[in-house]
């Protein structure tokens, strides 16, 4: 029988064989082509494999232009417009490597795509996750649909850093704080018109939004004619508008407005008050002595150490001065005021002082009448003496007033007056005491050019420095801590307390962090 003999570098092959693999090739294109419309990509790579381990005829025979060229180019088209997937995939290159190595002549069919269609490809394989099966955010949008481009932040699959997420978190704890509750405590005293904004932050404390404070004296001349001067008067309404204008532009939760020893003693005290609220809107109390004593001990309860057994806090104010004497036994409670065991408020101030001797021209003989004067006052006040034991480290003088920040800021020398170095500061007797002695030795002028005192001071300061020895006099101690705070943040402390302000901040704090 004869045998047809085929010259295998001819590339030819026997034309009884001719038509079956003219068929079998058109049947292998049948199937690529439904894999590929379909989108299956193991189809495609089944499809190469066949064609891998194919002859060499067949190769030729798929590449060469034929009839179904024209059907061929439009598959192209539509798989270039996203109709199919692309077979250039890392799964089959790695097939066709492999069939590669059965024999020399293994071919990939379709077009091969740029790297671009190839991340395509792979986005949709991962089904829209991350390579560390994060879901992917598209780049161009943001979260409120709004096209944006793509940040140094992200990384080329739309995974944001740890650091943005730490940014994000920052942010939304800044969040938290500003939708925090704001309280407001006015103090309007004999000499200053005072106002603090507050927002509550960690537990007993707070974060200062806005202040205000202006020098009114409003006592002025009330020593003398049991009023308060129209002048006067005029001088406070100016600086309460100012604070009512401060007031309204924020939403306050709560305020507290007081008013102490001046409209306490004037006998049109409480008709200024109604002037008041007719021209400002604002409805001031007048709270008793005992309140104002309560109030200036929980706004420097912070100062107090913990070490502390007992203390004398005093407030040197414009038309009095208010003294609590505080023992702290062992169980010691949030709120310092519930410790102390006796208060008095002294009739006499800086500014009633300083008018019935004169603050101006003060001599030492000037000096000592007052100190006496005051002394005199003291003695009234009936207080049993601390035991020998008690006067150790832990007991010391805390001073609330314009005169002990003023002898702070002249000691420590300062260009201008710094509260951030004033509060908090410790003196020692010593250094109380050369202080009183320099303040002497100025004369008015001297007193006004000082950065710390100015000239709305300089009269006022050395009657303050007597009182403050009269009452180191009474109690003798080994130094004395300075705070620029007093009624305000009484005010605030308390407000933020009763409105339970520290707990639901850490409520917030604690929902903001769960989400």
């Amino acid at each position: 029988m004869d045998k047809t003999v085929t010259d295998p570098g001819s590339g030819e092959k026997p034309s009884e064989s001719g038509a079956s693999t003219v068929n079998k090739s058109r049947a292998k294109r049948s199937r690529r082509g439904k894999s590929k419309r379909n989108g299956n990509n193991r189809g495609a790579q089944v499809a190469t494999q066949v064609v891998a381990v194919g002859s060499h005829a067949d190769s030729q025979h798929e590449t060469s232009p034929g009839p179904d060229a024209g059907a061929r180019k439009r598959k192209r088209r539509r798989r270039s417009r996203g109709g199919g997937q692309n077979t250039n995939t890392p799964e089959t290159r790695q097939a066709g490597d492999g069939a590669q190595a059965n024999g020399p002549s293994a071919k990939t069919t379709g077009p091969q795509n740029g790297p671009a269609e190839g991340r395509k490809s792979r986005d949709r394989r991962r089904g829209h996750r991350g390579p560390q099966g994060r879901p992917l955010v598209p780049s161009h949008v943001a979260k409120n649909g709004k096209p944006q481009g793509q940040s140094s932040a992200q990384d080329g699959t739309g995974a944001t850093s740890r650091a943005d997420n730490r940014h994000g978190q920052r942010a939304h704890d800044r969040d938290g704080d500003q939708a925090a509750d704001m309280y407001a405590a006015l103090d309007l005293g004999t000499n200053n018109c005072r106002l603090l904004i507050a927002q509550p932050t960690r537990p007993g404390q707070f974060r200062v939004v806005d202040a205000f404070s202006r020098i009114v004296r409003l006592g002025e001349g009330l020593i003398s004619t049991g009023r308060l001067s129209n002048d006067a008067m005029d001088r406070a309404v100016e600086a309460l508008r100012v604070c009512a204008a401060k007031l309204s532009g924020r939403p306050i939760r709560r305020m507290r407005l007081i008013a102490t020893e001046a409209c306490r003693a004037a006998e049109n005290g409480e008709e200024f008050l109604s002037r008041v609220t007719r021209e400002t809107g604002l409805n001031l109390e007048i709270i008793s002595r005992e309140t104002e004593a309560r109030l200036a001990v929980s706004g420097c309860s912070s100062l107090i150490g913990r070490d502390a057994r007992s203390v004398v806090l005093f407030d040197i104010g414009g038309g009095s001065s208010e003294i609590a004497v505080i023992r702290v036994g062992e169980n010691r409670s949030n709120r310092l005021a519930n410790h102390i065991t006796h208060w008095t408020s002294l009739p006499v101030g800086v500014v009633t002082l300083s008018e019935r001797h004169g603050g101006r021209d003060v001599t030492p003989q000037v000096f000592s009448a007052m100190v006496t004067e005051v002394e005199g006052l003291l003695d009234t006040f009936v207080c049993p003496p601390f035991a020998a034991s008690d006067v150790l480290e832990d007991f010391h003088l805390i001073g609330t007033s314009g005169t002990v920040t003023t002898l702070a800021g002249v000691h420590l020398d300062l260009p201008r007056y710094d509260r951030r170095k004033v509060d908090g500061l410790w003196l020692s007797d010593r250094e109380v005491t050369a202080m009183q002695n320099k303040l002497l030795d100025w004369d008015f002028a001297g007193r006004a050019a000082n950065a710390c005192i100015g000239p709305d001071r300089a009269d006022l300061v050395l009657a303050g420095c007597a009182i403050l020895e009269a009452i180191r006099r009474r109690w003798p101690a080994r130094r004395m801590r300075v705070a620029d705070r007093g009624l305000r943040e009484g005010l605030l402390t308390d407000m933020m307390a009763d409105d339970g302000a520290w707990r639901r901040n850490r409520l917030r704090r604690q929902q903001n962090g769960a989400r």
